[in-house]
């Protein structure tokens, strides 16, 4: 049996109370709210945290309330973002999204804030600690003198996915995230000494080790979504191997703003588990004025899966892989075009 290693526990009485903590602690702290990922890391040694804060039981992150748009807290579970009205009529996306993570098991503890800052994973990472040893450890996970998602690599440091990287090439797995950032949410994020606001696609690196751009003592504590436009239509496409439980190895996150005509006003496409970070299909934008014919989606989904580029550390084969990107993009804007016909 793997068991966790020894950590001292600290249950944050309020978010900036888990904030200075978090400073306290410096990089032996983490936050566990759900644990569903972190949990697993501990007893693999991927992460050996000297102190865990945690956050699962604060009201201020708990709650789903309106706002401009809504505002989801960090700490709200998987289970509960699937299963709400608002979230189900404005933001299918989402709702779907969610509702696709794990198992219900998993996402009646996960989190919503949890999985948007997800580790990345890799199948020479997630493994236990014995066989990472096997093959003298990855850049990622050093062994057992680092192991820390934001570990340093040695000078010896290897990626066995691409041995001549100097980088990490671990993939996104989290679902939320595509959805999300199609649905052009931003996240407010929270620390010691203040707080800022920003888009969701920008707390994304292209790093797999460094695959969040906030600071190590930051929070994530709310999500905002855009106010409910009927006019928009969103889905979430995702590829597993089995019906439930696995990681995406392909996600296609689309929300399409249908003006006069049926043309498009506003599109953004996300790209999930192709990267180390959610990729925004740039040529989103040019769908904008167009209607959303056969000619014009099957172009967009070639320029779409162009920005694929599977590597050999997930499930199922590459090549396989990348061409399924090109007919889920496709499928989801088709699904898209037909929801608004069928208003």
């Amino acid at each position: 049996m793997m068991r966790a290693p020894d950590f001292r526990y600290h249950a944050a009485r309020s978010v900036k109370d888990a904030a200075r903590a978090l400073k306290d602690g410096g990089p032996d702290a983490m936050l566990i709210a759900g644990g569903t990922d972190l949990v697993p890391n501990l007893k693999r040694r991927q992460q050996t945290p000297a102190l865990l804060i945690g956050i699962r039981h604060l009201r201020e992150l708990r709650r789903i309330r309106n706002g401009k748009g809504l505002m989801i807290g960090g700490a709200v579970r998987l289970s509960e973002v699937a299963a709400d009205r608002k979230v189900l009529r404005h933001y299918p996306a989402l709702a779907r999204a969610a509702g696709l993570v794990a198992t219900p098991q998993i996402r009646n503890m996960g989190t919503l804030g949890g999985n948007l800052c997800l580790d990345t994973r890799c199948t020479y990472y997630n493994q236990s600690y014995e066989w990472r040893q096997a093959i003298n450890f990855c850049m990622k996970a050093p062994g057992a003198t680092g192991g820390h998602a934001c570990a340093t690599p040695t000078g010896d440091a290897i990626c066995w996915v691409a041995t001549s990287s100097p980088r990490c090439w671990a993939v996104s797995s989290t679902d939320t995230a595509p959805a999300l950032i199609a649905l052009g949410a931003r996240v407010t994020l929270v620390s010691s000494d203040g707080e800022r606001d920003i888009p969701l696609e920008e707390l994304y690196a292209d790093d797999g080790m460094a695959y969040l751009t906030k600071s190590a003592d930051e929070i994530l504590t709310v999500v905002h979504l855009p106010p409910e436009d009927a006019a928009v239509r969103s889905t979430y496409w995702k590829l597993r191997r089995r019906g439930s439980f696995d990681f995406p190895v392909l996600g296609v996150a689309a929300a399409v703003r249908f003006g006069e005509g049926n043309t498009v006003s506003d599109a953004r496409v996300v790209l999930g588990a192709v990267a180390s970070h959610p990729v925004l299909v740039p040529e989103s934008a040019e769908l904008v004025g167009r209607r959303l014919t056969d000619d014009v989606v099957e172009a967009f989904a070639d320029a779409a899966a162009a920005h694929a580029k599977p590597m050999d550390n997930t499930d199922l084969a590459l090549g396989w892989r990348k061409k399924v990107a090109r007919r889920y993009v496709a499928g989801a804007l088709r699904e898209l075009k037909e929801a608004h016909a069928a208003k």
